[in-house]
């Protein structure tokens, strides 16, 4: 499966930004998904992942309460809704697909999206 990640940007300290990524090539609905992130300098890191039919989600501690991943299976479409975004928030953000059990570890990974550049100003 293709991934494409769309939506970064320039926001101002706590404002928003809607992340995307089209999935193309393969049923969408067969792969769980998951938004990583990765800050200048620094590894990689898990920030949500969800299951194949969006009914279980999880978050990273620090953007709980302030993000939200979804999907529509119809679009082939992940999303990240990220609110009350924070200097710290700064990263590419990448968007993965697994045929196994979403979770933390970039391994469970099969296929990944270029990245989208999200840059908090304070």
């Amino acid at each position: 499966v293709q991934l494409q990640a769309s939506g970064g940007g320039v926001v101002q300290d706590g404002g928003s930004l809607r992340l995307s990524c089209v999935a193309s090539g393969r049923t969408f609905s067969t792969y769980a998904m998951g938004w990583f992130r990765q800050a200048p300098g620094k590894e990689r890191d898990f920030v949500a992942g969800i299951s194949r039919s969006g009914s279980t989600t999880h978050y990273t501690d620090s953007v709980k309460g302030r993000f939200t991943i979804s999907r529509d299976n119809a679009k082939s479409t992940l999303y990240l809704q990220m609110n009350s975004l924070k200097p710290e928030d700064t990263a590419l953000y990448y968007c993965a697909a697994t045929s196994g059990v979403y979770g933390r570890p970039q391994s469970k990974y099969d296929y990944w999206g270029q990245g989208t550049q999200v840059t908090v100003s304070s």
